[in-house]
């Protein structure tokens, strides 16, 4: 049977230590096996950290130290579904520290260059299809966001009733 893996090329040299922060500080999240980098590799040292495999939150990722040219964006992002408002301060401040960056509609960028949105499950209750007003209101108050904040879509969807 076939399996699927995220494969992600980190062009800074970081994937190990990227796997071993998000093991110490995201639940269900471990390194399982880091590869070392075989004689003759152009831009990495024979021994250097080459293939990284780790989980992330239950998801097998497979990442790789690439060439300088290479740069994670956010055309992929790991998508973090919470459950309360203390959950995503907690986890946007740990992502947006030291060198990462927020940015808008509860995604922000760690300090390895890898994208995350940090969502809770309230947003998704209540965009529900995105077809009511109630909907349609609790997206635009999300749209004005950085960090996702429940009380004010708890707002927007009052403000509709």
């Amino acid at each position: 049977m076939p399996t699927l893996r995220p494969h992600l090329w980190f062009g800074n040299n970081r994937a190990a230590e990227a796997a071993a922060f998000y093991a110490e500080h995201i639940p269900n999240s471990s390194v399982t096996k880091v590869t070392p980098a075989p004689g003759g590799l152009g831009g990495l040292e024979e021994g250097a950290d080459f293939i990284v495999e780790f989980v992330v939150c239950g998801l097998p990722v497979v990442a790789l130290n690439a060439g300088p040219e290479f740069h994670l964006d956010e055309a992929f992002s790991f998508y973090l579904l919470v459950d309360t408002q203390e959950e995503v301060d907690h986890y946007w401040e740990l992502l947006t520290a030291d060198g990462g960056q927020p940015s808008a509609c509860g995604w922000c960028k760690d300090k390895f260059g890898v994208s995350w949105q940090v969502i809770p499950k309230r947003l998704e209750e209540l965009s529900g299809d995105y077809t009511t007003d109630a909907n349609k209101r609790v997206m635009n108050a999300m749209l004005q966001m950085s960090k996702i904040d429940i009380a004010a879509l708890e707002r927007a969807n009052a403000d509709a009733a």
